[in-house]
């Protein structure tokens, strides 16, 4: 009973240290830097260069400084990634946003690539599969009694000199 009653003190303290070290990590991810990073990745530059925000690096870019200053200001102000998000959208509309929302039509962005190549391959598969139906159908329909000799002869060699059995 005493050795149960050690392990079980072992096995708490050692879930007790995993969630404090997953706890240490989670709050290493609210830092600032990070969400910063974190948020100018997932926002475009509005200056037409089709970057990411935070990879703007053309000379002279006339938004890239201003929209960086204001995802600042949004996080220092204490302001969620949600909230922020919002807020840029707002201001220079969906366009803004690097990837398309989960929901509504933007859905469709995401859904339809994948339906339109799944359309695609399954076509192509069905109109192959015909197509060697009808090739194998009319092999195994020709009637070899009504070839002539010289018809028979020439198949014949075809088998020899590919080793495959022929038609």
């Amino acid at each position: 009973m005493r050795r149960s009653a050690r392990f079980t003190f072992w096995l708490r303290a050692l879930q007790v240290g995993a969630l404090a070290i997953a706890v240490c990590f989670s709050l290493g991810a609210t830092d600032a830097a990070l969400r910063y990073t974190n948020l100018n990745h997932r926002l475009m530059c509005t200056c037409g260069c089709a970057e990411i925000l935070g990879e703007c690096n053309h000379v002279g870019c006339p938004n890239s400084t201003g929209e960086l200053n204001e995802l600042r200001t949004g996080i220092e102000n204490g302001l969620g990634d949600q909230q922020i998000l919002d807020t840029f959208v707002a201001k220079y509309g969906a366009v803004v946003l690097a990837a398309p929302t989960g929901h509504g039509f933007d859905l469709v962005a995401w859904i339809a690539p994948f339906a339109v190549f799944a359309a695609a391959l399954l076509g192509t598969i069905l109109l192959v599969r015909r197509w060697s139906v009808g090739k194998t159908l009319a092999v195994a329909q020709a009637d070899t009694s009504a070839m002539d000799s010289a018809e028979r002869e020439r198949r014949e060699q075809i088998r020899r000199d590919t080793g495959d059995g022929g038609f």
